[in-house]
């Protein structure tokens, strides 16, 4: 083989290399393209949380800068979507109060939501001698008084979309629930159970 046939060969082989990686890039652009417009056309909207009532069993200053609280909570969840699916992982669910959270994280059963379906779940919060900042105290008691106590039960999670085959990656799903107690003077120590009809909606933030 000559030289300049050695030469030919090589543009030939270059030629070729050019047009795969060219064809490669055209089919990435072309694929991305369609999930954006599918994506674009489809506009998933983030799933609709509402508390519907709280039960307070137990929510005391037990001992100085220790909380117990004893709640259990019903909330349900929609998903808006005709055409998009909506898998729920990990939701870890809690009840906070004044920025602190009081309660441990229930852990809520792994679920999938279907088009315009809702789901509901009624799960227990406790805490036992949850260390609280030193001003909790006396701040429990200024809401007693003023007859309005605001508890928060938030969700942190991870959700996942789904269009026909075809399931996205994961995204976080915050979920905030406040709910405002009436009291007359004291709230729940030792005795029975206080239930709470609130129908409250909640504010969700999926990223």
């Amino acid at each position: 083989m000559t030289g300049r046939d050695c030469n030919q060969h090589y543009d030939y082989e270059e030629r070729r290399m050019r047009r795969i990686v060219w064809g490669l890039l055209g089919l990435i652009v072309v694929v991305a393209f369609v999930v954006f417009l599918v994506w674009a056309i489809l506009h998933p909207h983030g799933p609709r949380f509402v508390l519907q009532d709280v039960t307070i069993n137990d929510f005391n200053i037990s001992q100085p800068n220790f909380l117990s609280s004893n709640l259990q909570v019903t909330l349900s969840s929609r998903n808006p979507n005709d055409k998009i699916g909506i898998f729920y992982d990990r939701l870890d669910i809690y009840a906070t109060y004044r920025n602190q959270e009081v309660t441990v994280a229930r852990l809520l059963p792994s679920t999938y939501q279907g088009h315009l379906e809702a789901t509901v779940w009624s799960p227990f919060l406790i805490g036992s001698n949850v260390p609280v900042a030193p001003y909790l105290s006396p701040a429990l008691n200024e809401d007693l008084i003023a007859g309005m106590v605001l508890l928060n039960i938030k969700i942190d999670g991870w959700v996942r979309w789904k269009v026909g085959s075809w399931v996205s990656g994961g995204y976080h799903l915050h979920v905030n629930c406040p709910a405002f107690i009436t009291v007359t003077g004291k709230l729940v120590g030792a005795g029975p159970a206080i239930k709470y009809q609130l129908v409250q909606r909640c504010a969700v933030d999926v990223s």
